[in-house]
C-alpha cells in the first residue's frame, strides 16, 4: 500500500512539471527490496505540440487573408465599394465646383483609408479643385483648392476639344470598369488616357481622341512592356 502511494505522489509530480520523475519505491512485504519507478509524463509534451500546432495553422490563415487583403487593394475595381462609376463621379464634382474636369482616379488614401474617387476640376483663373466623391454613395466626402503653374497649358490643351473627360470615361466603359481619367497634354497627340481594369485581367490603358471621341490602345504602353520582356 505504501509503495502504490509513493508511486501515485511521484506521477502526479511527473504530469504536473511536464518532465520525467524517478521514485524509489519499498515493497509492500516489507523484504526491503527496491524497486525503480519510472514514470514519464508524456501526454504533457502531447498538449505543448497540439498548442505548437494550431499556432501556426493560425499563422498560416493569417498571412492567407493578408495576401487576399494585399490583392484586393492591388486590383483598383474591386475596390470600389459601389455603382458609381467615374463618369458619374465627374458629375457630382462639377455639381459642387464648376469647372472643367481633368482627371479621376481612384485614391486609396495611402492606404491609410477607404478608396475615393478624386476628382480635379480646373476652375476659373489658375484655380484648382480637388473634389472627394463617395464610390458607393456619389455624396461628396470634401474638397480644397488651390493655384497650379500649369493652367495655362492644360487650357492650351483642351482648346478646340469636343470631348470632356465625363464622355471619355464614357466611352472607354466598353473596355472594362474605368478606374482613372487623365488628360495627356504633352506631345502633338493629345488625348485623355484611361485605365481600365477586368477581374483576373491585368490593367489597360487606352487614349480618347479629344475631337472624335474614338479609343484606342495605348501603344506606348505596349512598347514599354516589349521593352521590359512583358508580354500581357
Amino acid at each position: 500500500m505504501k509503495r502504490n502511494i509513493v508511486i501515485a505522489a511521484v506521477t502526479a509530480a511527473a504530469l504536473i512539471g511536464g518532465g520525467t520523475a524517478s521514485a524509489l519505491a519499498v515493497s509492500g512485504d516489507g523484504d526491503g527490496t527496491a524497486r525503480q519507478a519510472d514514470v514519464r509524463a508524456a501526454g504533457a509534451g502531447v498538449r505543448d505540440d497540439d498548442a505548437r500546432d494550431t499556432d501556426d495553422a493560425d499563422d498560416a490563415d493569417d498571412a492567407r487573408d493578408t495576401d487576399r487583403a494585399d490583392d484586393a487593394r492591388d486590383d483598383d475595381s474591386t475596390r470600389v465599394s459601389g455603382d458609381v462609376t467615374a463618369a458619374e463621379a465627374i458629375a457630382a464634382a462639377l455639381k459642387h465646383s464648376p469647372g472643367t474636369a481633368v482627371s479621376v482616379d481612384l485614391d486609396d488614401q495611402d492606404d491609410a483609408g477607404p478608396v475615393v474617387w478624386d476628382v480635379d476640376v480646373l476652375g476659373s483663373g489658375s484655380t484648382w479643385h480637388s473634389v472627394r466623391i463617395d464610390p458607393a454613395t456619389g455624396k461628396v466626402l470634401g474638397s480644397h483648392s488651390e493655384q497650379e503653374d500649369d493652367t495655362a497649358q492644360v487650357r492650351a490643351a483642351l482648346k478646340g476639344s469636343s470631348v470632356t473627360a465625363r464622355e471619355a470615361a464614357e466611352a472607354a466603359a466598353g473596355k472594362g470598369t474605368v478606374t482613372s481619367v487623365d488628360l495627356d497634354e504633352e506631345g502633338s497627340s493629345k488625348a485623355w488616357e484611361v485605365e481600365t481594369h477586368k477581374s483576373g485581367k491585368a490593367e489597360q490603358d487606352w487614349r480618347v481622341d479629344l475631337t472624335s471621341g474614338k479609343v484606342t490602345a495605348d501603344r506606348s504602353d505596349a512598347g514599354d512592356d516589349a521593352a521590359d520582356g512583358d508580354d500581357d
